[in-house]
């Protein structure tokens, strides 16, 4: 596993318990979309960027 795809991963995991928190806090809906968005985002690069698809 690379550096850089850990990160990618752990950021993108941080965002995602951030969602859920934001979820259950009843915070406005946009702003629980964009920091999903995000995590997809992140989750989906650490995971692209990982050596077995080499």
């Amino acid at each position: 596993m690379n550096g850089l795809s850990t990160v990618f991963i752990l950021v993108g995991l941080f965002l995602l318990g951030g969602v859920y928190s934001f979820w259950k806090q009843k915070l406005p809906k946009s702003v629980v979309v964009l920091l999903a968005i995000g995590s997809a985002m992140c989750l989906t690069a650490g995971v692209l960027r990982l050596e077995v698809w080499n």
